[in-house]
C-alpha cells in the first residue's frame, strides 16, 4: 500500500469512527503553538484509551508529552480515581500540554512534570514511587534503553508498557544503521527480547504517521 493511500485509509477510518471534537482542538492549539506535528495519529490515540480500559489503569506514567495528546488518550481509558504522569523536558510544551489537558477534561488526574525524563525517573525510583499500571515511552529515541531499564524498576507483573516509533521507517531492521535512535531502539528491543520477565511483539503501522510501529510489552513477574 502506497503511503498516500494508506493516508487515505486512516481518515476514512477516523470519520468512520467519529470526530472528537477536544482532540482536534488539542492538535489546533499545539500547532498554533509551533508544537512539532509528531502526535499520535487518531487511531493510535484510540489504541492507546483501549490500552488503559484493558488494563484498568489507575496509575499510568508517559514519557514525552509534547502537547497532551496522547496524554487525554490515556487519561481517557484510565479509572475515575486514576493518576497520569507525564514527563516533558520542554517548558514551553508543558504549558501547551496542561492547557489541552484541562480543555479535554479527561477524567483521571494529570500531572505533567518539566525537566529532563531520567532525572524524574530517578527520583520516582528513590522515593519509592507506587508501581504503574501503563507506561507510554514516547520521547528521545535514542534514550529508550535507559528509560525502559528505569520503567522496569516503577512496574510490576501485569504491568503493560508501550513504546512508540520502534520501527523507524522499516530502518530497525538495518543492521548497518549508524542512526542514534534507530540503535537506541534497536538496543531497547534487544534487552527486551533477552528479558525473560517480559513478554512482547510489536505492531507495524502505516497511515498519516507514515511506516512506524508499536512495542507491546507485559511484565509478567
Amino acid at each position: 500500500m502506497t503511503a498516500s493511500r494508506s493516508a487515505t485509509v486512516d481518515e476514512f477510518l477516523e470519520a468512520l469512527l467519529g470526530k472528537d471534537e477536544a482532540l482536534a482542538s488539542a492538535l489546533a492549539r499545539s500547532e498554533s503553538e509551533n508544537l512539532p506535528a509528531i502526535a499520535v495519529s487518531a487511531l493510535q490515540g484510540r489504541l492507546l484509551t483501549l490500552i488503559t480500559q484493558i488494563a484498568g489503569a489507575r496509575r499510568v506514567l508517559e514519557i514525552g508529552t509534547l502537547g497532551g495528546y496522547s496524554t487525554i488518550c490515556l487519561a481517557r481509558g484510565m479509572r475515575s480515581d486514576g493518576v497520569l504522569v507525564t514527563l516533558e523536558l520542554d517548558p514551553h510544551h508543558a504549558r501547551v500540554a496542561r492547557a489541552n489537558i484541562a480543555a479535554a477534561n479527561p477524567g483521571a488526574h494529570v500531572d505533567v512534570i518539566e525537566g529532563p525524563a531520567l532525572d524524574a525517573l530517578v527520583e520516582m525510583i528513590e522515593t519509592g514511587s507506587a508501581p504503574f499500571d501503563v507506561v507510554f515511552i514516547d520521547a528521545n529515541k535514542d534514550q529508550y534503553p535507559q528509560y525502559l531499564e528505569a520503567v522496569l524498576q516503577l512496574t510490576r507483573a501485569g504491568s503493560v508498557i508501550v513504546m512508540d516509533n520502534v520501527v523507524r521507517q522499516g530502518a530497525i531492521a538495518d543492521d548497518e544503521s549508524t542512526d542514534a535512535n534507530v540503535i537506541g531502539v534497536l538496543v531497547a528491543l534487544k534487552a527486551i527480547a533477552g528479558n525473560q520477565r517480559l513478554f512482547a511483539t510489536v505492531i507495524q503501522t502505516v497511515g498519516s504517521k507514515g511506516h512506524d510501529g508499536f512495542a507491546l510489552v507485559r511484565v509478567m513477574t
